[in-house]
């Protein structure tokens, strides 16, 4: 339990208010092109939430609690996830990275060390390709990838790549737990 103003709330009722106020922020229906290729009736614009400080904070900290405890450093893609790469870092201490597109001379920017434990943060997961290609470009460079944090888990599949892949997977929210009605 917290207590913010005199108001005690407790680890649920932060993550219900953090889950609406996500859609709120950043949930915009229409008709859109993911990613992956599929076509969808909503779109979660992450801009629209690593923006805004109080639900980076928030994301931050939640984020935070799921990177495992042996984990030497913290990864992100350019440029969408660096912020709540930063947020993530400060959280619980560690160094963040960031993994390069696939056309950059550099495959990572930042003090990477050969054998290093890392944990890639993800926005929004829908078929995992973009975190599945940071974890390779990451391995290559010599890093161990263990496990991919993410904010929302359209699912869409990306779980049961990453688990293919051996990546453990854990997602703040899945679709199906956000108030998209």
């Amino acid at each position: 339990m917290d207590t913010v103003a005199g108001i005690t709330y407790d680890r649920s009722q932060q993550l219900q208010e953090l889950a609406r106020d996500l859609v709120r922020a950043a949930c915009l229906r229409g008709e859109f092109l993911l990613s992956g290729g599929r076509r969808s009736t909503y779109y979660f614009d992450k801009y629209l939430f690593v923006t805004r400080p109080s639900i980076l904070r928030r994301l931050g900290r939640f984020l935070a609690e799921l990177v495992p405890f042996d984990t030497d450093r913290i990864a992100v893609s350019e440029p969408g996830t660096v912020p709540l790469g930063a947020a993530v870092s400060m959280e619980v201490g560690l160094p963040f990275v960031i993994v390069k597109e696939e056309s950059a001379p550099r495959a990572v920017e930042g003090e990477l060390h050969r054998g290093e434990r890392v944990v890639v943060v993800e926005d929004v997961v829908n078929t995992g390709g973009q975190a599945l290609r940071a974890a390779r470009r990451l391995g290559d460079a010599g890093a161990v990838v263990t496990a991919v944090v993410a904010v929302i888990d359209r699912e869409e599949g990306g779980e049961q790549r990453m688990n293919s892949a051996g990546l453990r997977y854990l997602p703040l929210f899945r679709k199906a737990e956000l108030p998209l009605d």
